[in-house]
């Protein structure tokens, strides 16, 4: 729990009613941001209390809790206010946010999309490059996938790409299928496999276009060198 003199204030206004809570800043801003991790808000907030004004220690009512959120649980109030209120957070925290969540676009766009001149992935500088020539903003409480889709728009006019499944047809060692098959599993679907009469293994897995590069070296590192992929047309 954030000590009271470094906390900050989330407020929601609601009904004519106006209330405050004191949360932690980096805890309340991982709750806000759709893509990050499952935080507790009894872990983010300073006080169990729910203000009219914190600053002078008002309390709200319980009255105005009942009207506005239908319960005068301060938990349940305060997980309200985060998510539907505003979160006084820094310029510093804005820009560190913007800044994380403008590389999990870039790393996403080049993992699953690809150049469909070549049929081989772009690289993160080249996607990179391209938002910053489109001017991409990046907003850091709108999810990863949308924000994936907007910046997908504003980069095709300036270079070729598009999100693809692709195939790979995969050989392995039989003594490496144990432990590199829920790796497979984890780059894609596997839609065929087949053991062979020499003890190897055989499949096609259906991967996103811009992994093709990662999954072959991986399969090489997991067979020791003996396996094989092949990219079917």
């Amino acid at each position: 729990m954030v000590n009271v003199d470094d906390a900050i204030i989330a407020k929601l206004e609601s009904y004519g009613e106006h209330f405050e809570i004191l949360v932690d800043p980096d805890l309340a801003a991982e709750f806000r941001n759709p893509d990050g991790k499952d935080v507790e808000v009894e872990d983010i907030l300073a006080v169990e209390e729910i203000f009219k004004d914190s600053k002078k220690g008002d309390l709200a009512s319980e009255e105005a809790m009942e009207k506005v959120f239908d319960t005068t649980d301060p938990l349940e109030v305060a997980k309200q206010i985060l998510e539907r209120g505003h979160v006084q957070l820094t310029a510093e925290q804005k820009r560190q946010m913007q800044k994380e969540k403008r590389k999990l676009v870039i790393n996403k766009i080049s993992r699953e999309a690809i150049n469909p001149q070549t049929g081989y992935p772009h690289p993160p500088q080249r996607i990179e490059n391209a938002m910053d020539e489109a001017k991409v903003k990046i907003d850091p409480f709108v999810s990863v996938d949308q924000q994936v889709q907007v910046a997908l728009k504003a980069i095709r006019p300036l270079i070729p790409i598009r999100f693809e499944k692709v195939k790979m047809a995969v050989r392995l060692p039989g003594d490496s299928v144990g432990h590199a098959y829920s790796t497979i599993r984890s780059f894609g679907k596997i839609l065929e496999e087949e053991w062979q009469q020499d003890g190897s293994w055989i499949g096609v897995i259906e991967i996103p276009g811009g992994l093709q590069d990662k999954f072959s070296g991986k399969m090489a590192e997991l067979s020791n060198g003996n396996g094989e992929t092949k990219l079917i047309k």
